[in-house]
């Protein structure tokens, strides 16, 4: 599992207004309803931006964490996926159900291999039944393995900052801006439309 924190009260407005959403009835079914509510303006939203996919799926837990299980295609993808909904007025946390399996991803907590076998350091383990060539391993590996994901690079804009400032902190030359506003379309629309609280991803070499 990853996550990531927004700023709540930023972000494009989606879900209508808070008098509105006050003045409802809290009953149970109200609540289930209001999230269902919710989830169809994310996916919409998704939908808009051409970032949906029959693989990836959204649920929304708290009123303010969304969760997303499945598998986008890329890195890329999955980036923008986590900044499309996190940069939502209204939503806290952007969480990934299944953490994808790399070095910045979890790779940390993940269980050491048994310093012994089986049943005791006594045991002898079983030699395999058939020899694997180098092909076959790879072939097999590729099968089987999800792709390989970085730690994303992102950023949350500050009060009076531009793309350009931002590239000279991160990729050491102001004139780079154009490279973070390109890996953030189609979210941003124009480099000079930035506002504070919003989260951007800093492209990785």
């Amino acid at each position: 599992m990853a996550i990531w924190d927004f700023v709540k009260d930023a972000g494009k407005s989606i879900f209508g207004s808070e008098a509105h959403a006050e003045e409802a009835p809290k009953t149970p079914a109200a609540a289930e309803s209001d999230t269902d509510r919710k989830v169809a303006a994310l996916k919409a939203e998704l939908t808009e931006l051409g970032l949906t996919s029959k693989d990836v799926h959204l649920t929304l837990r708290g009123g303010d964490t969304v969760v997303i299980s499945g598998a986008a295609r890329d890195q890329e993808t999955m980036e923008k996926l986590i900044l499309a909904l996190g940069n939502i007025k209204g939503i806290a946390h952007v969480e990934l159900a299944e953490t994808p399996k790399s070095a910045g991803f979890g790779a940390a907590n993940a269980a050491p291999p048994p310093s012994t076998p089986p049943g005791g350091p006594n045991v002898t383990a079983p030699a395999p039944e058939t020899a694997t060539t180098p092909a076959q391993s790879a072939t097999e590996s590729s099968a089987t393995e999800a792709p390989a994901f970085k730690e994303p690079v992102f950023h949350t804009v500050q009060k009076g900052e531009t793309l350009s400032e931002i590239a000279q902190e991160y990729l050491g030359k102001a004139s780079r801006y154009p490279e973070i506003f390109e890996a953030n379309r189609p979210m941003l629309s124009d480099p000079d439309k930035i506002y504070p609280g919003q989260m951007l991803r800093i492209p990785q070499a």
